[in-house]
């Protein structure tokens, strides 16, 4: 059985237990990337408060789940399916920053993903994106091609049919698939305590293959794992589970008040272990950035979050045509007289 406490390599004092599975390179890309999140997130909200964007959720209290798993993987062999929140791990995986801006501004023409980058689109239905990903491992085994599939969910999908049929086919047919489960305390309002009264990880067992805890707010932890278990999923050993024990600081998406269903004090806790303050102390500590390295990365970040958004909202907006792209190559005759219906044309 997994152990009812995360594994941990670095505490929330910024201490390493033992040596870092990460370079001092790898460790100021992840830090890079969690700061990008953050900041992504922050200039979001605000622009969907302003109505600028429509739904936004934000990754804040997850990053070190999100960017340690998906560090572990090649973008050139390996897959990425993600989930709702994984903007970080989509970026270091080749969605430029420009059509992820373009994706949630509505300027759809340019939201594609580039050919070549190895990712599934962003599956909104919770849970649905957990058999397509079982799908496409299976199709890298059958097809004898390299690399492995890393699907995200939460820990409310984990309660999904969908869960359950996608790790039962992994196992039985031991596909090179690595599940990570970030568990973030709520499946919206509803927490992990009133879902289920089992072990997250443990649930890998029941299906012939290995899970295991991790502390979700510690990217090297995380990153150690990941790589651990993609190594397996290369080398034909089949899927694995990684439970990312975290917690969700900000709100579910910007349609949803968390102050209805927790406590500041609970969510004060929680940010006394911010995954990057955590990383931030760590790198201070060891020499790998400076305080002024710090500010030099956060002013850079600002100002490419700045230019991007005012490039991407100079871009033209989709007209109803686009309704009707991108859907079949050779349209059905309902669909060509809906579009005429629609468009007179």
């Amino acid at each position: 059985m997994p152990p009812s406490e995360p594994w941990q390599l670095l505490d929330t004092e910024g201490k390493i237990n033992g040596r870092s599975p990460m370079s001092r390179k790898q460790i100021l890309e992840a830090l890079r990337l969690m700061t990008i999140s953050r900041a992504f997130d922050e200039l979001c909200t605000k622009l969907q408060r302003l109505g600028r964007i429509g739904l936004y959720g934000p990754v804040h209290g997850q990053e070190a789940s999100v960017v340690g798993s998906a560090m572990a993987l090649n973008p050139k062999s390996d897959w990425i399916v993600p989930g709702s929140r994984e903007q970080p791990a989509l970026l270091r995986h080749g969605w430029p920053l420009e059509n992820m801006f373009a994706a949630y501004m509505g300027r759809l023409d340019q939201a594609t993903i580039p050919p070549g980058v190895k990712l599934l689109l962003r599956q909104q239905s919770i849970g649905a994106q957990l058999p397509h990903a079982a799908g496409l491992a299976w199709a890298l085994k059958l097809q004898g091609l390299p690399g492995a599939v890393m699907v995200y969910c939460g820990d409310g999908a984990s309660s999904e049919g969908d869960f359950h049929e996608a790790c039962n086919l992994a196992g039985v047919m031991q596909v090179p698939l690595v599940i990570v489960l970030i568990n973030n305390g709520y499946a919206i309002s509803t927490p992990v305590a009133k879902q289920t009264a089992g072990n997250l990880a443990a649930r890998a067992l029941g299906y012939g293959f290995p899970g295991i805890a991790v502390d979700g707010n510690d990217v090297l932890a995380v990153y150690a794992a990941s790589m651990r278990a993609v190594a397996r999923a290369r080398d034909g050993g089949g899927p694995t589970l990684i439970e990312c024990r975290t917690y969700r600081v900000g709100f579910h998406n910007t349609t949803d008040n968390p102050n209805e269903y927790r406590s500041p004090d609970e969510v004060a806790q929680a940010i006394t272990k911010d995954p990057i303050d955590r990383l931030q102390r760590y790198a201070l500590q060891t020499g790998a950035i400076t305080e002024r390295g710090l500010a030099k990365m956060s002013a850079g970040i600002a100002e490419l979050l700045d230019v991007t958004r005012k490039r991407v909202e100079a871009m033209p907006r989709p007209g109803a045509d686009s309704i009707y792209e991108h859907i079949y190559a050779d349209p059905p005759l309902r669909m060509q007289s809906q579009r005429k219906d629609a468009l007179g044309r």
